[in-house]
C-alpha cells in the first residue's frame, strides 16, 4: 500500500470553479496537475474552452493543455498514456500529481483500470458511418447508437461523432455493446493511491454561473477565435469544432440563427453538459462531494478540503 503513488482527483460540473481551486490545492500541497479536459488538448480553442491562461496558473505546471492541432486525432488511451507518464514524473519528483477536469472518460481512464483495445480499428465502416452523418447529421447516427446500446448513448455527446461511431464500431464487430466491455473491465486502478474530490453547488447558482461564462466568451472575443480557426482551415466536421461554444457560432456563421440564438444555445447545451457530468461522477461512490456555496467564506471550504485530502491520504496508506 505504501509503494502506491498519491494522486488527487477534483472533478465536477463546468463552471463550478475546478480550476481557481485546484491552483490553491497545487500550492498548498506542492502539486502539480495535470488537465482532464478533452477540448482543452487542442491548440487555438481558447476563450471557448474556458482554457487557463499562464498568469492564472499561478506558476504551477500544467500538463496536457495545447498537446495537438484541432484536426489531430486524440484518443482516451492517448490521453490515458500520457496522463499515466506525468503522474509518474510528478511524484519522482517528489510533487503531488493532481488530476483536474470534468471528462468522464478521461478521469475513468486514470482511476479505473479500463481496456482501450476491445475491437480493431474498421477503417471502411467508419467511412461507411462517417458518410450516413454527412448526409443525415449526427442525430441520425446518435439515433441508431440508441437503439443498440442506450447506456453508451448516454453518456456520449450526442454531437461527438467520433466517440459515437466508435460504440458502433465495437457493437458490428464484437456483436455486444460497449457498455458491456465497460462493466467488465470496470476494475479499480490499484496502482495509485486515489483520493477524489468532487465540487458542486446549488443548482441555480451553477446555471448563472454558466450563462455569465458565456456572456464572458462572447465578450472576450470567441466569434474572432471561431472565425480565425476557419481561416486556419480548421474544418466544422472535425470532432474538435463540434466543442460547445464553437458548433453553435459556426451555425451563426452559416446563417442558420442568429447571434443571439446561437449564445441562448450555447448557455442552454452548457447546463445539459454539467448535468450530465454530475450524473456521470456521481456513480462514483469514492468521490467525496463539496457543496462550496454551503460555507460561508473561501477560506473555510479550502481549510476543509486540506484537512480531507491530508487524512484521506493517511489513513490510505
Amino acid at each position: 500500500m505504501t509503494n502506491k503513488i498519491p494522486l488527487l482527483v477534483i472533478v465536477g460540473p463546468t463552471a463550478v470553479g475546478k480550476t481557481n481551486l485546484s491552483i490553491k490545492i497545487a500550492k498548498k500541497l506542492d502539486g502539480e496537475i495535470i488537465s482532464a479536459d478533452s477540448m482543452q488538448i487542442y491548440k487555438y480553442m481558447n476563450i471557448g474552452t474556458a482554457k487557463i491562461t499562464k498568469d492564472e496558473m499561478e506558476g504551477v505546471p500544467h500538463y496536457l493543455i495545447d498537446n495537438v492541432a484541432p484536426d489531430e486525432d486524440f484518443s482516451v488511451s492517448d490521453f490515458k498514456r500520457l496522463a499515466d507518464f506525468y503522474i509518474h514524473d510528478i511524484h519522482k519528483r517528489n510533487k503531488l500529481p493532481i488530476v483536474v477536469g470534468g471528462t468522464g472518460l478521461y478521469i475513468n481512464s486514470i482511476v479505473y483500470d479500463l481496456d482501450f483495445t476491445v475491437a480493431a480499428a474498421d477503417l471502411k465502416f467508419r467511412e461507411k458511418i462517417n458518410i450516413l452523418a454527412d448526409n443525415n447529421g449526427n442525430d441520425y447516427i446518435y439515433e441508431e447508437l440508441r437503439k443498440i446500446d442506450p447506456s453508451s448513448a448516454d453518456r456520449i455527446n450526442p454531437n461527438d461523432r467520433k466517440r459515437i461511431i466508435r460504440a458502433l464500431e465495437v457493437f458490428y464487430e464484437t456483436g455486444k455493446p460497449m457498455s458491456d466491455y465497460y462493466k467488465n473491465f470496470r476494475k479499480l486502478n490499484d496502482k495509485y493511491n486515489i483520493v477524489m474530490l468532487g465540487l458542486n453547488m446549488d443548482r441555480k447558482k451553477l446555471y448563472d454561473r454558466i450563462n455569465k461564462r458565456v456572456d464572458k466568451m462572447i465578450d472576450d472575443g470567441l466569434l474572432n477565435e471561431i472565425n480565425d480557426l476557419i481561416k486556419m482551415g480548421y474544418d466544422e466536421g472535425l470532432n474538435s469544432m463540434q466543442a460547445l461554444g464553437y458548433k453553435e457560432i459556426i451555425s451563426y456563421y452559416k446563417g442558420n440563427t442568429s447571434l443571439e440564438e446561437a449564445v441562448d444555445l450555447i448557455k442552454k447545451n452548457s447546463r445539459k453538459y454539467a448535468k450530465r457530468q454530475l450524473t456521470w461522477f456521481r456513480r462514483d461512490n469514492r468521490i467525496k462531494w463539496i457543496c462550496i456555496d454551503e460555507y460561508d467564506n473561501k477560506n473555510e471550504v479550502f481549510e476543509s478540503i486540506i484537512k480531507y485530502i491530508r487524512e484521506k491520504f493517511e489513513n490510505n496508506n
